[in-house]
């Protein structure tokens, strides 16, 4: 598709630790909307917070944004006619910006100390004013900054916040105006050197041709901020639109209390990327013809508008996220599953480091069999515990289980069934007959006759068809890994001495 130089929106993270579902959320809408409008997506990297800042962080988040599905046309590793992509490199130009504010007389030195600042705050706290910077050294003359700089003051350098109500279009809340005493004279770079977040984001996304700026309402009261230092550098202004706060399903902020909340944690649960996707989209946007839940990628981008996002905070459903994934696992090619569930296996345990051929071949048809069964694929381990944790004990211990043994009957068709399970390997052919005989000999049929069977194989009184479940316990029992799988005999036995010692 072809870029459409107009519409030019970015994502711009700081490294300072993993990415955070809102953020991604974020991205999400924003590469959309380039997408969809054949636009450009940026990636810039925000690390002038040295010293949070990790190079780790940043692989990271080019990982999952990857993982995700999300590429970029610009960016630090990709380049593009724009550069630096990193803020970290742009210092020169900060200080520069700055200067020329500073000789245009639309900004000032100011030589407050932060102890003077907290003072002039608490005692406006305390007069029930708005606490903004009483703007004391706006005044200050050229000879007495001249003076204090030479005698080793290092002062700070605010903007002169221009005297007029701020305003600014949101294409999510509409007109937004802040009038401009609640805003004061902004510092744009301390003391230090160190510019500040409110005024390097004007220069980069001036620099960077921005048409528009999609982020968090967290930002809301950072934008009049950011507006300002447009006015003053004479800057075409972007446009805005600020997505609405995730919940939890308490209504508080999504937080890591209410459990995984970045998307590397999501990846490590086996979500699906095209699951997460979906359900990221409807977290503030409403498509168009009615409740419909499901859109693959192509028809996420067909259908995105941001004039369909919605204020409203977004509470965040992990049951809906499951339902989402469990219907993309569903959905996904086998081989892809089967690639991803095999690690889950390995890390717990139920499957060597190294995998060979046969080993390889009983896993997929394992994973097959329990996939269907799964929200997400770190579940694949518990429920592959019907093959590799063979516990009788356990499983009459169930009330439910219990049940099909309260009487002799249950007893008689395990017995029976145990005497025509000594094959081993046992076929599905041989199952059916051996469970043919069982019928006559004990004289039940239905639950009676394959509820007690599958409990003594399984422990529980349902679970996967006979015709899968059989090939897989044998041919597991006959392979080393590093749980051993009971054969079908060596089930049946145990189970009768659990029942034996009840």
């Amino acid at each position: 598709m072809a870029i459409d130089n107009k519409v030019r929106v970015r994502f711009a993270p700081s490294p300072t630790g993993q990415l955070h579902i809102g953020n991604v959320r974020t991205a999400l809408f924003n590469w959309l909307f380039a997408r969809q409008k054949g636009g450009a997506f940026i990636l810039r990297i925000e690390d002038t917070d040295v010293e949070r800042s990790e190079a780790r962080y940043e692989t990271q988040l080019l990982e999952d944004l990857t993982w995700l599905g999300l590429d970029w046309d610009e960016g630090p590793d990709v380049g593009g006619p724009y550069p630096p992509y990193r803020q970290s490199d742009k210092m020169a130009e900060y200080q520069a910006y700055g200067d020329r504010l500073l000789k245009e007389n639309k900004a000032y030195y100011c030589f407050c100390t932060a102890e003077e600042l907290e003072s002039d705050r608490q005692k406006a706290l305390a007069e029930q004013r708005q606490p903004v910077y009483s703007g004391k050294c706006r005044t200050l003359d050229a000879d007495e900054v001249a003076r204090r700089r030479a005698a080793g003051e290092a002062p700070a350098i605010r903007l002169k916040t221009p005297e007029h109500p701020i305003r600014f279009h949101d294409i999510v809340r509409g007109n937004v105006e802040f009038p401009h005493e609640v805003i004061g004279d902004q510092i744009i770079i301390r003391s230090s050197g160190m510019p500040i977040y409110n005024y390097v984001v004007v220069i980069d996304d001036a620099d960077m041709k921005i048409s528009h700026v999609i982020r968090g309402d967290d930002h809301i009261s950072n934008t009049p901020k950011q507006v300002a230092v447009y006015e003053q550098l004479g800057l075409p202004v972007p446009e805005f639109a600020h997505l609405s706060t995730i919940l939890g399903p308490d209504r508080e902020r999504l937080s890591k209390r209410h459990g995984a909340t970045s998307v590397a944690n999501f990846r490590e649960m086996g979500v699906l990327p095209e699951a997460l996707m979906n359900y990221l989209a409807l977290l503030g946007w409403a498509p168009t013809g009615g409740d419909r839940e499901l859109f693959p990628k192509d028809e996420l981008i067909k259908e995105f508008s941001l004039e369909r996002v919605t204020p409203s905070p977004a509470v965040f459903d992990t049951e809906k996220l499951n339902w989402l994934n469990r219907h993309y696992i569903k959905q996904s090619p086998p081989e892809k599953i089967r690639e991803m569930g095999k690690g889950f296996l390995q890390q717990a345990g139920l499957l060597p480091p190294t995998l060979d051929a046969s080993v390889v071949a009983w896993a997929d048809k394992l994973i097959d069999l329990l996939a269907p069964y799964v929200d997400r694929l770190d579940q694949l381990p518990e429920k592959a515990g019907i093959i590799f944790k063979h516990d009788p004990r356990a499983a009459l211990a169930v009330p439910e289980n219990a049940e099909a043994f309260a009487g002799d009957k249950g007893k008689a068709v395990v017995e029976a069934f145990a005497q025509r399970a000594s094959v081993s390997p046992l076929t599905p052919e041989q199952f059916k007959a051996a469970m043919n005989e069982v019928k006559t000999e004990a004289g039940v049929k239905g639950k009676d006759l394959f509820h007690p069977v599958r409990i003594a194989l399984i422990g529980s009184h349902s679970g996967p068809d006979f015709d899968r479940l059989i090939p897989l316990i044998e041919e597991g029992s006959a392979l080393k890994l590093p749980v051993h799988v009971k054969s079908v005999r060596e089930r049946a036995q145990d189970f009768l001495a659990a029942l034996g010692s009840k």
